[in-house]
């Protein structure tokens, strides 16, 4: 399981021009589920993203996590983060869960971020969707359950 984890001050996702989701200040997470994904990778990247310490303390030091500072989670489902493009230039997704789990598991990630006080909007599922983000510093984060990269 991939996440691509961004601290936002703002982000929203829309589907034809409708806002599905929408948060104030705290994460943009995209998510890709690989093929095989099980418990224990989702257990590691909502473990990590809801513990990750990218937020400044009172020094202006990142030493919060988004659990320290109640913000929110704006969750996208993103397949094509398991793009393989070692071998040429056109991506190969073959790495990629299919749409039913891949699916389940992005909604089980979100249902456990929520357990946890998180309020998290997310987007449309295999849905053509714009995603607007407002990145803070910038901070950008990769999480990888299986650790390739």
């Amino acid at each position: 399981m991939r996440a691509v984890v961004q601290r936002v001050t703002d982000a929203k996702v829309s589907v034809d021009g409708d806002v599905k989701g929408s948060v104030g200040a705290g994460m943009c997470v995209l998510l890709g589920v690989e093929a095989g994904d099980g418990d224990k990778d989702l257990e590691y990247i909502v473990d990590k993203v809801s513990g990750l310490r990218i937020f400044d303390d009172e020094n202006g030091v990142m030493n919060r996590s988004i659990l320290d500072t109640g913000g929110e989670i704006l969750s996208i489902s993103q397949f094509t983060l398991l793009g393989d493009v070692r071998h040429g230039k056109r991506p190969s997704w073959i790495r990629a869960e299919r749409p039913e789990e891949a699916n389940d598991m992005y909604m089980r990630f979100n249902e456990a971020l929520r357990a946890k006080g998180i309020r998290v909007e997310e987007g449309v599922f295999q849905a053509e969707m714009l995603v607007e983000i407002h990145n803070d510093g910038p901070v950008t984060i990769l999480l990888d359950s299986k650790k390739t990269f």
